[in-house]
């Protein structure tokens, strides 16, 4: 690749994903990889990530719903969960990451979530945003805290910068969560059917949390 001719150009990656689904967690330390090995070669080159909400299970209640239920009606049983997340939590480990599946005990909603995303995008040049999500991923996989609740959420808010006050104002509005609920159903019809899903320059899409080499070259074949 011509290197000169990516120094300025920019490069946007649109990221569709959950705070509760795993995958994305390790598709962003992929990203993040990714970027890192793209701006050695293209140090003067603008990055630009843009999250899209998509609910994995957005029939959930908004208060949330018992893990052990949860975990009863998705996989048939505990038991099973622990089979298919062990090698989740291999994939994790590779990644740099320590997932605490076992720490979990609430499966939350993620439509504020989600909605607490979008407004740290909007506000402050989207600066916020990238702690937001990083904070969010990690109170759930690593601290096992419940980010359904308002009051995690402005929490994790606060220590990521937003003010509080006007954040808790903005995620209790129900026309925020429904314009979330619009986005979301709009990736649907869209054809994303799973998360992670990536988009680059609006021109390369991948599925899944794919190697940091596959995405550095999805990067590089978005610039030609």
């Amino acid at each position: 690749m011509n290197t000169s001719a990516t120094t300025t150009a920019p490069l946007t990656i649109d990221i569709v994903s959950d705070v509760v689904c795993p995958w994305c967690y390790i598709g962003k330390r992929h990203v993040e990889a990714a970027v890192d090995q793209w701006k050695q070669a293209n140090p003067d080159g603008e990055v630009n990530i843009r999250w899209h909400p998509f609910q994995l299970n957005p029939d959930l209640p908004l208060e949330g719903t018992d893990r052990k239920g949860y975990l009863e009606a998705k996989f048939g049983g505990p038991q099973r969960a622990k089979e298919i997340y062990a090698r989740v939590a291999a994939a994790g480990r590779n990644a740099g990451l320590d997932l605490n599946f076992d720490g979990i005990k609430k499966q939350p909603n993620t439509l504020a979530a989600h909605a607490l995303i979008a407004y740290a995008q909007s506000v402050d040049d989207g600066r916020h945003a990238d702690a937001i999500v990083e904070r969010l991923f990690k109170a759930y996989f690593v601290d096992g805290e419940f980010i359904g609740d308002m009051d995690t959420l402005v929490g994790i808010a606060s220590e990521c910068g937003l003010n509080a006050d006007t954040t808790r104002t903005v995620l209790s509005e129900s026309g925020t969560l429904q314009q979330i609920a619009s986005q979301d159903a709009s990736v649907r019809q869209q054809g994303v059917t799973g998360v992670p899903f990536l988009v680059f320059n609006n021109k390369v899409s991948l599925s899944g949390a794919q190697p940091p080499e596959v995405m550095l070259d999805a990067m590089k074949k978005s610039l030609v």
